[in-house]
């Protein structure tokens, strides 16, 4: 018997001001299918799919290491959302044409991947990340 609990999900649950621009930005944009909506009275709610979640904990060191090889400084807050996408170079241009502001420019990584850095609605940052393999 296994006495740890068996986490079956991964929600990263944002508060969006601008809860249309928001579900539009990463249903519509990034491409995330809507898994499911609901409403209460005063307020809705969607629950969008993101492939595999993973949650990675770093220490500052580790966090300010990535800060600066992805845009060369500090920026990041106690919170940042990676997505692994196929083109980094064409969803970072597509995300900054639908409203996101480029932090940086797709970079590659010491650890061999393609990295850019947006901000985007729902005040979070994001890592758009492409493996480059061997």
């Amino acid at each position: 018997m296994d006495d740890h609990p068996q986490v079956r999900q991964l929600r990263l649950v944002v508060t969006a001001d601008d809860y249309d621009e928001a579900l539009r930005f990463y249903r519509d944009v990034l491409g995330l299918p809507e898994r499911a909506a609901f409403s209460s009275p005063d307020g809705r709610v969607s629950i969008l799919e993101a492939g595999l979640a993973t949650l990675e904990i770093a220490d500052p060191g580790h966090a300010e290491y990535v800060d600066e090889v992805e845009v060369g400084q500090r920026v990041a807050g106690h919170i940042r959302v990676a997505f692994e996408v196929d083109d980094a170079p064409a969803v970072t241009a597509t995300l900054a044409d639908a409203g996101a502001t480029v932090i940086a420019e797709p970079r590659r990584t010491p650890w061999n991947s393609l990295n850019s850095r947006l901000t985007a609605p729902g005040h979070l940052q994001l890592t758009l990340f492409t493996e480059l393999g061997e």
